[in-house]
């Protein structure tokens, strides 16, 4: 396939968009999952992904990739959890001159490796951290369309949020003249 032919792929991160952290904690609920999935007893914020999410993101028109530091152990820990499949993971590359000069002008680490890995491809990339310096420099070096969609980390992702990324995968997948 073609990048025009391929679905949009959606860069998901894990701390913040599935697990949300910095409010009380007492605000949080605990999702049971009725399985033990692997890291359950050696991370207790586990219990706090909304087994919800997977059939939500596994419904949307897209390619799902692990964009995040859990890296391979996502498909270990967290895709149990929710239902998914193991999914592609974005590998990070070792930290550079350029990278840490990036991050002094507040593009976020990621930002490049996920461009390169879209390689032109449609894509949403949904994390915490999302700025607008990375969306101006995205839309100047990407040549395809570009979601770049924050969470708040205290909320992770609400209905709100699915209603945006539904709408510009929707979008995406628009077959023209129908």
């Amino acid at each position: 396939m073609t990048g025009s032919a391929q679905r949009p792929l959606l860069f998901l991160d894990v701390d913040g968009p599935l697990i949300p952290f910095g409010a009380a904690p007492e605000r949080y609920p605990s999702f049971a999952t009725g399985s033990h999935s692997p890291g359950d007893d050696a991370n207790p914020l586990l219990s706090r992904i909304d087994p919800a999410h997977g059939p939500r993101l596994s419904a949307l028109p897209c390619e799902i990739v692990w964009a995040t530091t859990w890296m391979a152990d996502a498909n270990e820990c967290i895709a149990p959890r929710i239902g998914l499949p193991r999914l592609a993971v974005v590998r990070w590359p070792e930290p550079s001159d350029t990278e840490e000069q990036d991050e002094r002008d507040g593009l976020h680490w990621k930002t490049r490796a996920l461009v390169d890995w879209a390689a032109g491809r449609s894509f949403a990339w949904v994390d915490d951290e999302v700025t607008d310096t990375d969306r101006v420099w995205v839309a100047a070096h990407h040549p395809g369309p570009a979601l770049l969609h924050r969470v708040d980390p205290r909320i992770g992702l609400t209905d709100g949020d699915y209603v945006a990324l539904e709408a510009w995968f929707r979008e995406q997948t628009r077959v023209p003249g129908r």
